[in-house]
C-alpha cells in the first residue's frame, strides 16, 4: 500500500539521470579539438556504440521532448544524409573506425519517416565507416507505427537490425486528440506483424503516463490493449512536463494532467498489471519477460543506463553522430549543435559538430558511478566503489547519507555495511533517491530547478 500523502511530497522538479552530471552542466567551453583529441586517445580496444539522431517529423506530437525538424520535404531528408556521410567522413579522421561496435541506435524524431531507400543509403554509409561489428551487437531502431512499412523492415533486417521500439503512448482516443497523435490499435498491430515476419525477436513499446485528460481507469484499458501485442518490453514513462523549454506543451490545458496522485495510481497499476501479465520491472520505468536479457541482466546487478536507456552493453564509448545527438565516454560527454545551420556550418568546414560538452573530474566520476549504478539496479554494492575509488564511503559521502536517511527512515532504502537497497516502494522514487548524490543539485534552490516533476 503506497501512503499518498507522504509521496506526494516528493513531486519536485529532479533529473531523469540518463547521464550524471546532467546535460546542463554542459559547456560552451568543449570544443571540437578537446572532442578530437578524446577520440585520438581512446582505448582502442573498448567497443563502440553508436547513436544517431534522424529529427525529421511530419507533424508536432505535443507531449513530445525530443529535438525534431517537421518537415514534408523530401530535399531536407536527402541534404541531411549527405551531410551525416560528411560527419562520419571527418569523424573517421580521429576516431578509430575499425573497433568493434557493440550498439547502434537510430532515434528521432521519426527514423522509419525516411524512406526505405533513404534508409539503406545511411545504413550502408554506416557499416562502410565501421566494418566490425560485435558478436551479439544490439542494432536498434526507433519506429513511430503509422509510418512502417514491409520495406523499411526489410532494409532493416537485411543490414543487422534485431530490435525494434514502438512508440504507442496511449490507446484512448480523447487523450490522442489532445496530444496531436492519431493512432489507431489496430495500425500498431499492423506495426507490430510486419517487424515480427521479418523476424525482429526483441521488440519494444513505449507509452506515456500523466498526459492530458488520463485517468486510472483509461490508462487501465490502454495496457489491456497493449497487452494483446505481446511485445518484449515495456518503457512506461512518466510524461516530462517542461513548457518552458517545448512551446508545443503549452497548448496542454495544466488542469487536465492528472495529479501526483492520480500518476502514482497510474504507476503503481502498471507495475501490478505487467507483473501478474509475466513481466518484471527492469530499472525505472522499463519492464521485460524473464527471458528478456535485461531481466538477466539486473538479476546480476549488470544493467548499465545510458542516453538510450537500459541496456546490457556496458564498458562502451558512446558516440553520437547527427543533429543534437550526445556522446559519453569514461570521462566526458559532448553534444552536436542543435540548430541545422550551425550543424551544417561546421561540417561544411570539415570541423565536428560540437556545441558543448564537459570534462568529468574524479567527483564526478564517483557519483556517476554511485548514481547511475543504483538508477540501473535499484542497489548500490558500496564496497566495490570504495574499491574502485580507493575511497571511504561513508566519509566522503557523509553529508549526503544526511540526505539520504529520510529515505531510509521511512523505509525506502534500506542500509547495510557495504550495501544500499531500495525497496519495492522506493524504486517508485529512484529519482529522488539517487537527487541525494547529486552535488550540482544542491547549488540550485528547489525553486530555480528547471527539469519536469519526479512524481
Amino acid at each position: 500500500m503506497i501512503d499518498f500523502e507522504q509521496f506526494v511530497k516528493y513531486s519536485k522538479p529532479g533529473p531523469r539521470y540518463t547521464s550524471y552530471p546532467t546535460a546542463p552542466e554542459f559547456g560552451d567551453n568543449f570544443s571540437a579539438v578537446d572532442y578530437e583529441n578524446i577520440l585520438k586517445s581512446q582505448d582502442k580496444n573498448r567497443k563502440l556504440s553508436l547513436y544517431f539522431h534522424m529529427p525529421f517529423c511530419r507533424s508536432a506530437c505535443y507531449f513530445c521532448g525530443c529535438n525534431v525538424v517537421f518537415t514534408s520535404k523530401e530535399e531536407k531528408k536527402e541534404r541531411y544524409i549527405e551531410y551525416l556521410k560528411k560527419e562520419l567522413e571527418i569523424l573517421s579522421r580521429s576516431l578509430d573506425t575499425s573497433r568493434e561496435v557493440l550498439q547502434l541506435h537510430f532515434g528521432g524524431g521519426t527514423p522509419t519517416f525516411f524512406d526505405s531507400v533513404q534508409l539503406e543509403k545511411i545504413i550502408k554509409a554506416i557499416w562502410q565507416t565501421f566494418p566490425n561489428q560485435a558478436e551479439g551487437a544490439e542494432i536498434s531502431c526507433e519506429t513511430d507505427p503509422r509510418f512502417l512499412t514491409k520495406e523499411h523492415m526489410s532494409v532493416l533486417t537485411e543490414n543487422g537490425f534485431n530490435r525494434i521500439s514502438f512508440g504507442v503512448q496511449d490507446f484512448d482516443e480523447k487523450v490522442q486528440h489532445e496530444i496531436h497523435r492519431i493512432q489507431s490499435f489496430e495500425v500498431t498491430k499492423n506495426a507490430v506483424d510486419i517487424a515480427r515476419m521479418a523476424g525482429i525477436t526483441s521488440i519494444n513499446t513505449d507509452l506515456i503516463y500523466g498526459l492530458p485528460y488520463q485517468s486510472l481507469d483509461s490508462f487501465g484499458k490502454t495496457l489491456e490493449k497493449s497487452l494483446k501485442l505481446d511485445i518484449d518490453r515495456y518503457a512506461v514513462f512518466n510524461y516530462a512536463h517542461v513548457p518552458w523549454l517545448k512551446k508545443t506543451m503549452r497548448k496542454f490545458d495544466e488542469t487536465t494532467l492528472p495529479s501526483p496522485k492520480e500518476k502514482l495510481l497510474i504507476m503503481r497499476h502498471v507495475i501490478d498489471f505487467l507483473e501478474s501479465n509475466g513481466y518484471k520491472m527492469i530499472g525505472m520505468d522499463h519492464f521485460a519477460k524473464p527471458t528478456d536479457e535485461l531481466f538477466l541482466a539486473i538479476e546480476k546487478g549488470e544493467l548499465h543506463r545510458n542516453f538510450q536507456g537500459y541496456t546490457t552493453k556496458g564498458g562502451a564509448d558512446l558516440i553520437g553522430i547527427g543533429l543534437t545527438s550526445i556522446g559519453e565516454g569514461e570521462e566526458h560527454y559532448v553534444q552536436n549543435f542543435r540548430d541545422m545551420s550551425e550543424y551544417e556550418a561546421c561540417i561544411d568546414n570539415n570541423i565536428l559538430p560540437v556545441m558543448r560538452g564537459l570534462n568529468l573530474n574524479r567527483d564526478d566520476m564517483i557519483r556517476k558511478a554511485v548514481i547511475m549504478e543504483m538508477m540501473s539496479n535499484f542497489k548500490l554494492n558500496i564496497e566495490n566503489i570504495e574499491k574502485r575509488f580507493n575511497i571511504d564511503f561513508f566519509d566522503y559521502f557523509k553529508k549526503d547519507m544526511e540526505e539520504l536517511r529520510t529515505f531510509i527512515d521511512e523505509g525506502l532504502v534500506t542500509l547495510e555495511k557495504k550495501a544500499l537497497h531500495v525497496s519495492d516502494t522506493g524504486t517508485l522514487l529512484i529519482r529522488n533517491i539517487c537527487m541525494s548524490f547529486d552535488a550540482y543539485l544542491k547549488k540550485v534552490p528547489e525553486e530555480l530547478r528547471r527539469f519536469s516533476k519526479t512524481v
